[in-house]
């Protein structure tokens, strides 16, 4: 092969991205300057430092995690049913759930049946436009599994074992236009992970870059 056409082969092979579905490792977004996006998110880039997936009865979501300026860290999900939507999560520790809502109101998402109800007290300035003021409980101890895996190219295993990834218990709610959440999961060994969650169009990103 002479010199030319190994450039050119080279140059044939350069990604491109049209879709959020074709994120690997590095590759970097950006976002809209939309009002609807918390004022941390609003036009900033983002890179992807990790890819890891949620597997379920019916379903399997690839997960995103995003790394903006100052270490902002999000996880992105695709949100798929008669339209897609982009699912940012933002997780927040048990200081900042107590400053948002009631502590002993919001243990009740883990009674049976799972119908907690649930008024925010107050955002701070981490949580400012990820909130609503109101949520009801939709998802009550979903079984899942958390494979530090891309399950677009690598197989997930069907057996129990170290391969089968972590199981954990999802509970979760939505406000009343079902555009913002909070996603709860609790790990085997008792911890629990608190996400707040927010649903967007998938024009919300407006440029997508390969990564070096």
């Amino acid at each position: 092969m002479s010199f030319f056409k190994r450039i050119f082969k080279k140059e044939e092979k350069q990604r491109s991205l049209s879709d959020v579905r074709e994120l690997k490792i590095k590759d970097i977004i950006v976002l809209t300057d939309s009002f609807g996006l918390p004022e941390a998110l609003r036009n900033q880039q983002f890179q992807v430092s990790a890819i890891n997936c949620y597997e379920f009865e019916r379903k399997t979501q690839t997960e995103w995690v995003l790394i903006g300026s100052d270490d902002i860290e999000l996880y992105l999900t695709l949100d798929e049913d008669d339209k897609t939507y982009l699912k940012f999560s933002l997780k927040v520790n048990s200081s900042e759930i107590e400053s948002l809502f009631d502590l002993d109101e919001f243990s009740t998402v883990f009674d049976e049946p799972g119908n907690a109800f649930l008024d925010k007290k107050a955002d701070n300035q981490l949580t400012s436009g990820w909130t609503s003021s109101q949520y009801q409980q939709n998802i009550y101890s979903q079984v899942g599994y958390f494979h530090r895996k891309d399950n677009r190219s690598e197989n997930l295993s069907s057996y129990e074992g170290n391969d089968a990834g972590e199981q954990f218990e999802l509970y979760a709610l939505l406000d009343q236009d079902q555009t913002r959440g909070i996603d709860i999961e609790v790990w085997q060994d008792g911890d629990t992970d608190v996400f707040l969650t927010l649903y967007r169009p998938t024009s919300d990103i407006v440029d997508m870059f390969p990564g070096s």
